[in-house]
């Protein structure tokens, strides 16, 4: 072959090389974007909203978001594998005035840095579903722990954080949640979703306290078994769900704990609790639960759906409908609860029999701020002392003249008795 047709050649290799390695861009978004993003107009959620979309689109950082056209109103960045969120995700200098709405749902995404989220003041939704998130400051011996991970976004109303945690997450997660609303102060946060997220038990019973306007608390498809967490602090919480959990019975202490917050007289809103879906057992065990939902005022969804499911032994093994069940046999269940339940009651019509009121739990608060308070008292201590030890020849020179002329007093007193003749008698 001669050498200009193979130099010919080489260089369409080479241009054919280069052409099929790069990335194509997309025209809507800009030239930053790889072309499985879409930016613009479109139907978002029954209106017209300028939404930037990256599902899907392979990526494995989030350098591209820091060109987002300005006028952003959601965000769909799904579907890719982002393990990490750097500081600043949306960029340093931007400023997405129009924000809304973001979804980085299913990213494998297993840590946020503090500093990730800046530049989000108008943000109202938050999507984290189906990620592998540790906030634990013990996993893998590394802290992934950022108390303030969500600090910056003042106005947001529903996080979402449905399987958002990897698998066989620690204990401790209620503990590193209830740290994460204290400090990244979610004042606005209504709707909260921790669905599948193999929750069993909050070891922090007051892990949702610190979120005031709480309205929907979403806790299906874990595995919790009781009510092991407070309620009684959000005075604005309107649905509880509890589908699909591991309830066998309901405890008549938790069911007060629900009249109680339901019967508090500054409520705006009727609490609703669903408890569809959980593995009752037909014995006397759900006797409290089948006497208290006709009559208590908290409304329980999908009451006539509720079943519960007989031993494995018996002969007619079949699911009953809770509410046709026949509890004659089941007085003293029934009597136990009522006596628990009426306590309830007349503890909030009167007081206890002390004459006081049924007093607030204690929050995690009231344990920091004693700490506080210890801390403040030994440096306030601390620097007495110094002080003390700066000025101690200033404080020689005033306290010597004292100690001086108590002395001389004692002295003239001794020579005095000295000088006194002893009377013999």
């Amino acid at each position: 072959m001669p050498p200009t047709e193979l130099s010919r050649l080489l260089a369409a290799l080479v241009l054919a090389t280069l052409v099929l390695g790069e990335t194509p861009t997309s025209s809507s978004c800009g030239p930053n974007f790889p072309a499985a993003c879409s930016c613009g107009e479109e139907l978002y959620e029954s209106e017209m909203q300028y939404v930037v979309n990256c599902t899907n689109a392979g990526l494995k950082n989030t350098s591209v978001l820091e060109f987002m056209p300005d006028q952003v109103e959601v965000l769909i960045f799904t579907g890719n594998r982002i393990t990490e969120l750097p500081w600043n995700v949306f960029g340093s200098i931007n400023d997405y005035k129009q924000l809304r709405i973001v979804d980085m749902s299913n990213n494998h995404i297993r840590e946020i840095r503090g500093k990730s989220y800046h530049h989000v003041p108008r943000v109202e939704r938050l999507i984290l579903n189906h990620n592998n998130l540790s906030i634990s400051r013990f996993d893998d011996e590394v802290n992934h722990h950022h108390p303030r991970v969500f600090s910056n976004f003042v106005n947001l109303q529903s996080l979402h954080l449905t399987d958002a945690f990897e698998d066989n997450s620690s204990p401790q997660l209620s503990e590193d949640l209830h740290d994460i609303f204290v400090n990244s102060q979610l004042l606005k946060l209504q709707k909260l979703h921790l669905e599948q997220n193999e929750i069993t038990h909050f070891k922090d019973r007051n892990v949702f306290c610190d979120l005031p306007s709480l309205r929907d608390l979403h806790l299906g498809d874990n595995g919790l078994r009781d009510l092991n967490f407070e309620v009684r602090c959000l005075n604005n919480l309107r649905f509880l769900d509890l589908e699909r959990n591991k309830f066998g019975f309901v405890k008549p202490s938790d069911l007060r704990v629900l009249n109680e917050l339901e019967e508090r007289p500054n409520r705006t809103a009727n609490l609703i609790v669903d408890f569809n879906l959980n593995p009752f057992v037909c014995d006397c065990r759900i006797a409290p639960f089948r006497t208290w939902i006709p009559r208590t005022r908290v409304t329980v969804r999908n009451k006539d759906s509720l079943m519960c499911f007989h031993s494995p032994g018996r002969v007619d093994a079949a699911p009953a409908h809770i509410l046709q069940l026949d509890m004659g046999q089941c007085a003293d269940a029934i009597a136990a609860a009522a006596m628990i339940l009426n306590a309830a009651e007349e503890e909030q019509r009167y007081g206890d029999a002390s004459g006081r009121q049924p007093h607030a739990h204690i929050t995690g608060h009231t344990a920091t701020l004693i700490f506080l308070l210890i801390v403040l008292t030994m440096i306030l201590l601390g620097l007495l002392v110094a002080l003390v030890y700066v000025s101690r020849d200033k404080l020689k020179y005033m306290i010597t003249p004292v100690f001086d002329n108590v002395a001389k007093k004692v002295q003239y007193t001794s020579i005095k008795d000295e000088d006194c003749p002893e009377v013999h008698v």
